[in-house]
């Protein structure tokens, strides 16, 4: 394992239990600092009463490389795929940066939450249903909610 990454998950880790963010719930994967089990409470809209759950994984070349974000609860987004996939600017391997704080990722990811980016999607058709017929799409996504996220 790299000791770097270890260290700066810790670090990471240790800001986010001495100031935890509202919304959202951090625990390790057994004793491995590199594998993160993460619980976001849904915003208000669609999503608003789910719990979803995520994956975050720190590779070995952390913080050099962004960790790898999954949702591991099924949902109905355009910036999330349905492997659980994410598509949100600050893990694009272009535009992540080493100082980049996990507060500030898990932040962006419940604001993408409560705001979709359909200019950037990663499914299309949930991005054309979001921008053409959002009440559809809010009917959907709080099915999803109620189905999978409760």
């Amino acid at each position: 394992m790299s000791s770097a990454a270890v260290k700066r998950a810790q670090r990471e880790l240790s800001e986010l239990r001495a100031n935890p963010l509202t919304n959202i719930d951090i625990e390790i994967e057994g004793d491995n600092l590199l594998l993160w089990n993460v619980t976001m409470a849904g915003p208000p809209g669609p999503y608003s009463g789910g719990k979803f759950r995520l994956s975050v994984k720190f590779g070995y070349e952390f913080p050099f490389k962004a960790p790898t974000l999954k949702f591991v609860t099924k949902m109905y987004h355009p910036n999330i795929d349905s492997d659980g996939n994410i598509c949100i600017g600050v893990l694009k391997a272009e535009t992540w940066k080493p100082s980049t704080k996990m507060a500030s990722v898990l932040l962006s990811l419940y604001d993408l939450l409560e705001n979709p980016n359909p200019e950037d999607p990663l499914v299309t058709s949930i991005a054309e249903q979001y921008v053409t017929n959002r009440p559809a799409f809010d009917k959907k996504a709080a099915e999803y909610t109620k189905m999978y996220a409760v």
